[in-house]
């Protein structure tokens, strides 16, 4: 990828389509430029005008000197090929496009993309969108972009960089920062990505030290493999990323492909992908200004509890109400931090957590005070949330300076939140302000605190660690790896199947039979049959010679009656197992963000609950035990209503086994175990079926 630098501090811009009219995309860039006082040359091209707003005008790119570092084409789609072969002519070093019309279009679209694409490639030149509005480093004072940009001041102030493909979304996005009193660096939206996309962006803010968190829009990853390698760069630099991802419903990918031109991927996938690499993973733009905004100006969320002060008894109810709704942890106040606190407040007051401290700070001030050094102590509490009625300018004058002066006083090491819990409350932005300055985020409603606070703690609770054992390479033929085949190969590995074997004749079946032990299945064995049952290919329960003998002729019938193209190369024999719990178990090396394990209960519920997770492929057995416990069904692992608790640990040894032959086996497209059936502790685990599909 070519120097971002002459697209991001360009010492030179030319205006390709600029204009005298305002409003006009061309104009408004210029303006923008004109009042960030952008000190470097700019250059206006228009064959109809001498001169702009007092500026020389050229009438065609040919006439720009050599080197111009960036161009912004403000001009219609069928002209934008030619000027990029221009400007690449003339050495400039970047471009942007607004056009739209291109991939998101159609095939013709598609193809003058692509041309864009390799003109860019082949003259060294970073080119952003098409599709797209622009960029802006506030920074450096360099506005690219034709929405209307206010000058920032950095100064003190904590900062993000915004990386979206949407441009509408980039600029709500910086609004919302804004009005938060947050600073932005540098706010790009790539739109179709040409030739260059969100991967390249995050690369060069992590780069840039004045960037602590960058805050991502996305509907595609075209390069995810890139993108996790720098997450994970990011997560061991201590730096945030928080990312939106539409694409949970098939409607919302639908759109992403005809917003972008982009192919929407399997966002559950892309989920447990990216967030194996530590970023954080929203659901709304709110969430996404929320979360970031924690991030970057509380002190860091660790792992533990969260401790709560409020003033109403009803909102202390609601607030367990939400806590167990998202997985807050609110831990009881026992033993020194329950006596410091009884002795810090009024008798009528209880202990708990959260803790109503009714009005009384109204006329005790200093409550705030009292109730927070304790708090701060423990720590079995990581952050702390004030929840509080804030009413009108003169209630908020009783409460405002005493919270920031206590937050002042104390100095925490830990995040302490303000929420207010009357959203809509006449609240003097002085306040607000005030609350900032000493790194305590103010939000206009606790749910909203809340849930930022959950997302930054479940990074904090991840367990990053990775499994220590060496990947397991198969050496595989390509295309549909029968059922035999397929535990052949993975029983050395340690996947565990039912005893038995494969057979070419009835005789040879028996003869498995009789080291096993009746009662026996016999299960029709073809490349070209994936779905045995469907075709008669399984029987079950053969509880001796004779029927073994007739249920061999009957499942070669049953094949045949069902395709008569379909050879068989035999039948798996195996002994008949008792029952268990059933479970689904797979695996997947996706062409694009590499391997991952699917795992989750079976049986007859499987269609109806869809109670599945998507597992990392390199989980430590504890981060496995984890991930199963979190399935909708997970109590039913460690026994319920008196059933026994179940071997998860085998299911854990299982599923690394899995991932130790993904890792060393990327020509694996797909492994199924399915059912994968599991007994009561300490009596394992067993693999009824296998299949692997590989390239």
């Amino acid at each position: 990828m070519p120097d971002l630098s002459r697209l991001l501090s360009p010492r030179s811009v030319v205006i390709v389509g600029a204009s005298p009219t305002p409003g006009a995309l061309g104009n408004s860039v210029l303006k923008n430029l004109e009042r960030h006082g952008y000190a470097g040359n700019i250059h206006l091209i228009n064959p109809k005008r001498d001169t702009i707003d007092g500026r020389p005008c050229l009438k065609s790119i040919d006439e720009l000197p050599q080197g111009v570092d960036a161009a912004v084409l403000a001009i219609p789609g069928p002209a934008v090929l030619p000027a990029v072969q221009a400007l690449a002519a003339r050495g400039v070093g970047a471009a942007i496009i607004f056009s739209a019309g291109f991939a998101e279009g159609g095939e013709e679209g598609l193809a003058a993309q692509a041309e864009v694409a390799r003109i860019a490639h082949e003259h060294g030149m970073v080119v952003e969108g098409p599709n797209c509005l622009g960029m802006v480093n506030y920074a450096a004072g360099v506005p690219l972009t034709f929405v209307e940009t206010p000058v920032l001041d950095l100064t003190g102030k904590p900062a993000v960089g915004i990386v979206s493909q949407s441009g509408a979304m980039a600029v709500v996005l910086g609004t919302t920062l804004m009005a938060k009193g947050l600073g932005l660096t540098v706010s790009v939206s790539t739109g179709n990505e040409a030739a260059s996309g969100v991967e390249d962006y995050v690369e060069h803010l992590l780069n840039d030290p004045a960037t602590p968190a960058i805050a991502m829009i996305v509907e595609q990853f075209r390069k995810p493999a890139r993108f996790l390698a720098l997450a994970e760069q990011a997560r061991a630099a201590g730096k945030h990323i928080v990312l939106l991802h539409p694409g949970t419903s098939s409607a919302a990918r639908e759109s992403a492909a005809t917003h972008t031109g982009a192919m929407a991927g399997d966002w559950q996938l892309m989920k447990a992908k990216v967030e194996r690499a530590g970023v954080v993973l929203v659901d709304s733009l709110e969430a996404l200004g929320d979360v970031v905004e924690l991030a970057v100006r509380a002190k860091p969320v660790r792992r533990g509890g969260t401790a709560v002060l409020t003033e109403s008894g009803a909102f202390k109810a609601l607030t367990l109400d939400l806590a167990e709704t998202i997985g807050l942890d609110l831990p009881a106040m026992d033993g020194a931090t329950a006596e410091a606190m009884r002795a810090s407040i009024p008798d009528f007051i209880p202990v708990s957590n959260p803790m109503d401290l009714t009005a009384q700070a109204l006329v005790d001030p200093d409550l705030y005070r009292r109730t927070l050094i304790p708090l701060l102590a423990d720590d079995n509490y990581a952050a702390l949330v004030f929840g509080i009625i804030q009413t009108d300018p003169a209630t908020c004058a009783r409460k405002f300076p005493a919270i920031i002066d206590a937050v002042k006083a104390l100095d925490p090491h830990k995040p302490v939140i303000f929420a207010g819990i009357d959203d809509g409350a006449e609240v003097p932005a002085e306040y607000i302000e005030g609350l900032r300055a000493i790194g305590v985020p103010y939000f206009p409603s606790p749910d909203r605190a809340f849930r930022a606070l959950r997302h930054l703690g479940k990074l904090a609770e991840r367990d990053f660690a990775t499994a220590d054992a060496d990947p397991v390479a198969l050496d595989l033929p390509s295309g549909v790896i029968p059922e035999y085949r397929a535990k052949q190969l993975l029983a050395p590995v340690g996947i565990p199947f039912p005893a038995g074997g494969f057979a070419t004749t009835v005789a040879e079946a028996k003869s498995i039979a009789a080291r096993v032990g009746y009662p026996v299945a016999i299960k029709a064995q073809s490349a070209d049959l994936s779905h045995k049952s469907d075709a008669g290919g399984v029987i079950l329960n053969i509880a001796d010679d004779p029927a073994l003998d007739a249920a061999w002729d009957r499942l070669f019938a049953n094949v045949a009656a069902y395709d008569a193209a379909i050879a068989l190369d035999g039948a798996q024999v195996e002994a008949m197992g008792k029952r268990g719990v059933e479970l689904i178990i797979g695996a997947r090396n996706d062409p694009e963000w590499g391997p991952v394990i699917l795992a989750g209960f079976g049986g007859v519920t499987a269609e109806l609950l869809h109670d599945v997770r998507l597992l990392p492929h390199d989980l430590t057995p504890g981060a496995i035990v984890a991930e199963l416990r979190a399935l909708k069904q997970g109590a039913l692992l460690d026994g319920y209503r008196g059933s026994p608790a179940l071997d998860v640990d085998a299911v854990a040894a299982l599923i690394a086994g899995l991932g130790r032959v993904l890792a060393g086996t990327p020509s694996i497209r797909e492994i199924d175990l399915n059912p994968v059936v599991v007994y009561p502790r300490g009596e394992g685990v067993v693999a009824l079926d296998a299949l692997i599909l590989a390239q």
